[in-house]
């Protein structure tokens, strides 16, 4: 039974993602001693007694609805901006033109500071607060950096954003707008880690970094909770994936893992597909190598800011994740990356970013390749508003004082 201000929650440890060797709760913690990843491990026979199918029914339609899934013990340490559940688009059209079976679009913009990367941060500096953190620092391509200061400032945490210099503008200010003390730095993001290390004891921060921390993971996670419920718990085929840090497929495998132990979902589970840029693949490369750790790619620029990501620390648990949902990784070229936007856009009326741009053009190579039958139903995750990244200038004008020859419109 949950006592005053508490929710039911069902942690009983957490564990190195390599080893398996366990850690504490209620602990703060970044990597393992090993320096992987810590995952965190629920006691699933006590929570399939405590919650239910049913239960969802009647709670409010946001990321806590499923709250015996994550590991906020305090209610009045939830930090929420109103983490709704995103919709799950058809998009009828471009199936039809492809010859392929159902696309769903898994439309993430619609979060606070308009991407996925609201759902690991509001779990994440939930999870801080309950364990007294005072002060963040991350590094970020963009969105990320936005949602920790927003989540920050809500729950008057003080938070220190690193970006590279060449971050989009927009989320760089928006960083700043919601209270970020936000820094560009001249390199990529995987050179920005010494600088959160260096001043971890003079500036007495926690690091916040992808996956240098147990709980990005577990807010990620409620993308695959979500995916199974809006299907009635039937999960789609084949799931496409931007792979920057890879939270998100770590987190939605662990999801169908946790639903199948508490039989809310059969065995089937959709094979995961890793989508990044052929000019910054190291997940790629690793599947098609075939080996447990993917090498850091050497520079890694990418025109999509989500998939700049050359080196990440939980690079094995990605490629795990693949190897066992039988799913693969596709490099795409940025140069397609604009004109499939504009596509999907005019074709179905969905705004992708470019990293959703991204998933759809792997999910055309796929088909076309036969790697995706015609039959199977893809889900394409557009993982932030495309209202963040820049669009085609409009040139096209109208002079209303002259006669208007409307043919020619």
């Amino acid at each position: 039974m949950s006592g005053p201000g508490e929710v039911s929650t069902f942690v009983t440890h957490l564990e190195c993602g390599l080893t398996s060797e366990r850690y504490p709760a209620d602990t703060l913690h970044n990597l393992s001693r090993g320096g992987k990843p810590l995952i965190v491990r629920y006691d699933l026979a006590a929570l399939k007694q405590a919650a239910s199918k049913e239960t969802l029914l009647y709670r409010a339609p946001d990321m806590w609805r499923y709250r015996e899934f994550l590991p906020v013990r305090r209610s009045e340490n939830v930090v929420s901006l109103g983490e709704c559940i995103t919709p799950l688009i058809d998009a009828p059209r471009i199936a039809k033109r492809l010859g392929g079976g159902q696309i769903l679009v898994k439309e993430e913009g619609r979060l606070p500071t308009g991407s996925f990367k609201a759902r690991g941060l509001a779990m994440a500096v939930s999870m801080a607060k309950e364990l007294g953190v005072r002060r963040i620092a991350m590094p970020t391509a963009g969105n990320a950096g936005a949602a920790l200061a927003a989540y920050c400032t809500r729950a008057d945490i003080e938070s220190y954003v690193f970006c590279p210099d060449d971050a989009p503008e927009v989320t760089v200010n928006e960083t700043a707008l919601l209270g970020g003390n936000v820094y560009r730095v001249n390199g990529i993001i995987t050179d920005l880690g010494p600088i959160i290390e260096g001043g971890r004891e003079p500036m007495g921060w926690f690091n916040l970094s992808t996956l240098k921390e147990p709980y990005r993971v577990e807010g990620k996670k409620t993308m695959g909770l979500e995916l199974a419920e809006q299907l009635g718990w039937e999960l789609p085929d084949v799931i496409f994936y931007p792979t920057g840090g890879g939270t998100g497929l770590i987190g939605m495998w662990k999801a169908f893992d946790e639903l199948e132990a508490i039989g809310w979902i059969g065995s089937k589970r959709p094979r995961m597909v890793a989508v990044q840029s052929r000019t910054c693949a190291p997940i790629v490369r690793a599947m098609e190598q075939g080996t447990e750790f993917a090498v850091p790619w050497n520079g890694g620029h990418t025109s999509v800011p989500g998939l700049r990501v050359p080196f990440t620390v939980g690079d094995f648990l990605i490629l795990r994740v693949l190897r066992e949902s039988k799913g693969f990784g596709v490099a795409i070229d940025d140069d397609e990356v604009e004109p499939a936007r504009a596509e999907f856009g005019a074709g179905e009326g969905i705004h992708l970013c470019p990293e959703g741009a991204a998933t759809y053009l792997a999910y055309k190579m796929a088909l076309a390749d036969g790697r995706v039958s015609k039959t199977d139903r893809v889900v394409l995750f557009n993982c932030a508003t495309g209202l963040k990244y820049p669009m085609p200038a409009v040139s096209r004008t109208l002079n209303r004082h002259a006669p208007i020859d409307y043919r020619a419109l």
